[in-house]
């Protein structure tokens, strides 16, 4: 890629026009090759269904760049009463400048602008000089709304040799996902409160960008209506584009005035270039951009689920997307999801997944970038799409929740057995510490296992649905017994000391199987009935859910293929 950093402006001060310059690099479907082209482009390349990725993207920055296309391709093609998305890069950039009458010369499409011109993402100042605001800002990174004070995880102000791209991605996440930061650094309106996040949720079809920005579009397009009737946009003719307007930082749109697709802004920045390098001038505000305080943010977001008992959106913690969560999102009665959420309209052998992202940020600091996909067969969606059925899926998850929740308990009161020397705890908080920590490795690997056991078990049918559930229940004693044993090592050494400490945390664990308490009730009578089929075994012998075990299904015997789940770098 030429390096456009060295280009000489184009436009007297008019730099980097995305409508026209190749600064947007991506790979192709096909053989992956490396693709530099300008905003016109790349869309056109999306309704081609062509795109696979963007190497220069970072982790936290894939959502806010998905729905900056998906809106901006929806306004493009709502105001040009166009119902599907051109595949030629010159209607592309006939549209996107239609979107800004006012600027022929494509000054609201360029990273860098005179600052009384609108420039990308960057409203205009007029009468202020932002070579005067006091915080400059040299790399993307320091620009964009990771919080890395401590440099941790992600290493603060590193991009020294940045391109316009990141500048791009970077001011795209700022405007677009960030909240309050400090007195006048206020944060976006699509998200419950300044120290919230903005989730990106939805359903698409497995395949690459393109596609999902397809069928995004096109719910966006059908739902336009819908949406600006429920938040009581305007539905023509309201501000789509907000870094059109000018901001002195003492005003705020209300959301009535605004485009139901409108693109926002949250911070007063200008982008600069002295010999050629570019900068970035900021300076705080009095008020946020758009008045939403009493929204809690429920916008209208695509993306944004809604809890419904307090109409408020979705903020995800710092244990992000978790089984219990996705529970929820998947199959529960919490939530009301946004237009990108949809079941049906597919094709029935369409291979689906629910998407969720968020980059979780707490107080004064960034709490990690979330991500899961959780695969949707065709007969759990059919189920999920029914009615009658969506319930019961919704109780099979409830009982797989529970059993996990009281298996674990049963499994830290044996570690914590364990750890005090087969004696009783009496609340000492050291070892409750260290069993708690000892059997988080057993709750991370049922979340990342959740789904795909929870689909085997809603698509069984009539007494099979028992067995499943039984086999997964031995399953889960299983490995709940072989973290208990990974653990002995940890336990005490001496000789004496040692076997009676795993001897009694193995007698804790057993007993707790066969008390028949909770949800492992089920796991218990299996174990009784499985002992009454032995007349001639000696009494007290009672089966045991590791040596042996009845034959398991594959699923049960081997870890299921886990639903990817992850906390990703910030890289």
């Amino acid at each position: 890629m030429a390096n456009t950093m060295l280009e000489t402006p184009v436009c007297d001060a008019l730099q980097w026009n995305v409508l026209d310059a190749p600064l947007i690099r991506w790979r192709g479907t096909g053989d992956g090759a490396l693709q530099t082209t300008s905003l016109p482009e790349l869309l056109a390349a999306m309704a081609a269904d062509q795109v696979r990725d963007f190497p220069a993207l970072r982790a936290h920055q894939r959502h806010p760049w998905h729905a900056f296309l998906v809106q901006l391709g929806a306004l493009a093609l709502h105001r040009a009463g166009q119902e599907a998305p051109w595949q030629e890069a010159g209607q592309w950039r006939a549209a996107l400048l239609a979107l800004t009458p006012d600027d022929a010369d494509g000054a609201p499409w360029c990273l860098v602008a005179p600052a009384d011109r609108p420039a990308l993402l960057q409203p205009p100042v007029p009468n202020e000089v932002p070579a005067k605001w006091s915080n400059l800002l040299t790399t993307p990174d320091a620009m964009d709304m990771l919080v890395t004070s401590k440099n941790h995880d992600l290493k603060a102000a590193r991009m020294r040799q940045a391109q316009p791209e990141d500048w791009l991605f970077a001011l795209l996440s700022l405007q677009t996902q960030e909240g309050f930061l400090g007195a006048g650094n206020y944060g976006i309106s699509r998200m419950n409160g300044g120290f919230a996040n903005r989730p990106g949720v939805g359903v698409a079809q497995v395949g690459a960008w393109g596609q999902r920005w397809r069928s995004d579009v096109h719910v966006l397009l059908t739902q336009r209506e819908r949406i600006a009737g429920d938040h009581s946009f305007a539905y023509e003719d309201g501000h789509a584009l907000l870094w059109l307007l000018p901001w002195s930082g003492a005003e705020s749109l209300a959301l009535s005035s605004l485009d139901p697709f409108y693109i926002e802004i949250c911070r007063r920045v200008r982008l600069v270039a002295p010999h050629g390098k570019i900068q970035a001038h900021a300076a705080g505000s009095k008020t946020t951009r758009v008045a939403a305080k009493d929204s809690n943010g429920v916008t209208g977001d695509a993306w944004t689920p809604v809890e419904k008992a307090k109409a408020k959106a979705l903020t995800v913690s710092a244990a992000g997307f978790d089984y219990k969560l996705m529970t929820e999102l998947l199959a529960g009665e919490r939530f009301a999801h946004g237009a990108a959420w949809r079941l049906n309209g597919w094709a029935s052998d369409a291979r689906l997944e629910v998407l969720a992202r968020a980059a979780v940020r707490g107080q004064g600091k960034t709490e990690g970038f979330h991500e899961r996909r959780v695969p949707v067969s065709p007969k759990l969606r059919r189920l999920l799409m029914d009615n009658a059925q969506r319930p019961l899926v919704a109780a099979l998850a409830q009982k797989h929740i529970q059993a996990i929740g009281d298996m674990r308990k049963l499994l830290w009161s044996a570690l914590a057995v364990l750890f005090a020397n087969g004696e009783s705890v009496n609340g000492n908080d050291t070892i409750s510490v260290r069993a708690s920590r000892f059997a988080q490795p057993f709750e991370a690997q049922e979340d990342s296992r959740f789904f795909s056991d929870l689909t085997q078990h809603a698509e069984a049918e009539g007494e099979q649905q028992d067995v499943v559930y039984v086999q997964w229940l031995l399953g889960l004693a299983q490995r709940a017994e072989a973290v208990l044993l990974q653990s002995f090592d940890a336990g005490p050494r001496s000789g004496m000391q040692r076997y009676k400490a795993r001897a009694s945390a193995l007698a804790r664990f057993h007993g707790g199987l066969r008390s028949g308490k909770g949800a492992l009730s089920e796991l218990a009578s299996h174990y009784a009935a499985q002992k009454n089929s032995r007349p001639s075994a000696p009494e007290g012998d009672l089966p045991c859910p590791i040596h042996p075990l009845p034959a398991q299904t594959p699923a049960q015997a081997h870890p299921a293929p886990a639903t990817s789940s992850q906390q990703l770098p910030l890289l």
